[in-house]
């Protein structure tokens, strides 16, 4: 894990300006779930939230600087607007360096991949892992290793990931994270000689027909 990234934010006043009057102003409402405590009510710069999520995720503890006060947390959800994609929300959960906590790290296949080299598809059905770890412990990512993707049919689970140490998967063992397919331009073409061949049995003399079958027969023992 890299240097903690810092963001600066503002205590609330609750009764002050309503959600969407801050936005409109480009202040982002946030909350810091604190160890049970009451939650502190926060606005943040929506370019330093974009920011600041693009390196960290839900991964990497943030330094929290409230108007001096300071929390490590991590970022449990920020929400985005569908229609503008323009952050909506965000929840930072407080965490304590002696303790372990629950985060979202990225994972991504290693970059030899036998069955990307015999133009196989090799499809990714999951972006990242849940783990709980020390925050000491989070990394940006875990390389999954792929080498044994060869051929159609193959496959990688949750099961197959080798975590780092100190750091525990909770996801269920049994989730895909990749597997291997025949493209379908590749299936296709076998359907159409497939389709060829039996069109042309299909249209030879009955007599011809059977001197291949023998022939045929003959080959194969």
């Amino acid at each position: 894990m890299g240097d903690t990234l810092t963001l600066k934010a503002k205590q609330r006043d609750l009764s002050g300006p309503k959600p969407n009057a801050l936005r409109a102003q480009g202040q982002i409402p946030a909350v810091i779930h604190d160890h049970g405590k009451d939650s502190h009510h926060i606005t943040i710069d929506e370019p330093e939230m974009v920011r600041v999520f693009s390196h960290a995720g839900k991964h990497a503890p943030v330094e929290l600087d409230v108007e001096g006060k300071k929390y490590t947390a991590l970022i449990k959800e920020m929400t985005r607007k569908p229609a503008t994609m323009k952050v909506y929300h965000t929840v930072f959960q407080a965490v304590k360096a002696n303790e372990k906590v629950s985060a979202e790290i990225p994972i991504r296949l290693s970059d030899e991949i036998p069955a990307e080299r015999a133009s196989l598809m090799v499809v990714s059905a999951l972006e990242h892992v849940t783990v709980e770890a020390l925050p000491k412990d989070l990394i940006d990512e875990i390389i999954v290793d792929a080498s044994s993707l060869e051929k159609a049919g193959d496959k990688l689970t949750v099961a197959d990931i080798k975590a780092p140490s100190g750091v525990v998967i909770t996801t269920d063992s049994e989730h895909l994270v990749a597997s291997v397919e025949t493209p379908k331009d590749q299936i296709a073409e076998a359907d159409a000689a497939a389709a060829e061949l039996a069109e042309a049995d299909a249209g030879k003399p009955e007599a011809e027909a059977d001197a291949d079958a023998e022939a045929t027969e003959k080959n194969e023992s």
